[in-house]
C-alpha cells in the first residue's frame, strides 16, 4: 500500500493505520530528515527477520538503529548518559544524526551490537515522531538497499514499486534526501566520527 502523509500536518487516521500495521507485526517504509528507511515494532522479532531478509543480512551481525521521539525517550534504551553527552544530545536533535550508545536493559537482545551498544535516532521529521508517538516506544530503523539509481530510494512512487511485495505500507511524504544521517560513537566516553553524512560534525563538535 502507498499511504500518503502530509509532512507538516500528518493525518492521525493515517498515523493510526500505521501503528496498528506495526502491532500486528508490519513492515514500513517511512520518510526521516535524511533517506527514507525500513521500519518496524522493536519488539516484534518476525518483523525484524523480515527486515534482514530485505537486506539480505544476517540478523546477528545487522547494526539498526532506534527512531525515537524525543530525548526522554532516549534515556528508556540507553545508559551512562552524562551530563557532557546528554548536552550534545540536546545540541544534536531533533536532527540528522545517529548516536551509538551503551544500551540499557530495555532494548531487546536480538538489537544489541556486540559490544552491548545501540544506535539512536531522533529524525527531525514530523511523519515518523507522530508515528513513534502513537506506538508509545521506538520503532526500528534499517537503510534501504540501495544502487546506482538515486529516484528509486528518494521518490515514494518509486519506492513503492520496487518494494510494494515485501513491505506492508510504503508512506509517500515527499520526496526523500540522498544522504544518510551523520553516525557518531559515544558507547566509550568522547565522540567518535564513525561516519559523515548530512549532520554537520563540525559544528557539533565546536
Amino acid at each position: 500500500m502507498l499511504l500518503h502523509i502530509h509532512p507538516d500536518d500528518p493525518q492521525s487516521r493515517n498515523i493510526k493505520m500505521v501503528v496498528e500495521c506495526l502491532r500486528n507485526g508490519g513492515v514500513i517504509i517511512y520518510p526521516t530528515d535524511t533517506i527514507y528507511g525500513l521500519g518496524c515494532d522493536i519488539y516484534n522479532k518476525e518483523a525484524i527477520s523480515r527486515i534482514c531478509r530485505i537486506k539480505n543480512i544476517d540478523v546477528k551481525k545487522a547494526q539498526f538503529s532506534f527512531v525515537c521521539s524525543d530525548l526522554s525517550n532516549i534515556t528508556d534504551y540507553a545508559k551512562s548518559i552524562d551530563t557532557p553527552l546528554f548536552r550534545l544530545l540536546k545540541k544534536a536533535l531533533p536532527g540528522p544524526y545517529t548516536f551509538i550508545l551503551e544500551a540499557s536493559k530495555q532494548v531487546p537482545k536480538q538489537l544489541k551490537t556486540k559490544k552491548d551498544t545501540v544506535g539512536i535516532r531522533v529524525p527531525d521529521n514530523n511523519i515518523c515522531n507522530a508515528i513513534v508517538r502513537e506506538l508509545g516506544h521506538p520503532i526500528m530503523s534499517a537503510s534501504l538497499p540501495m544502487d546506482d539509481d538515486v529516484e528509486y530510494y528518494t521518490d515514494p512512487d518509486e519506492i513503492h514499486e520496487h518494494f510494494e511485495k515485501l513491505v506492508d505500507i510504503v508512506i509517500d511524504g515527499g520526496i526523500g534526501k540522498i544522504e544518510a544521517s551523520t553516525v557518531i560513537d559515544c558507547s566509550e566516553g568522547n565522540p567518535v566520527l564513525v561516519r559523515q553524512g548530512a549532520g554537520d560534525w563540525e559544528n557539533l563538535i565546536s
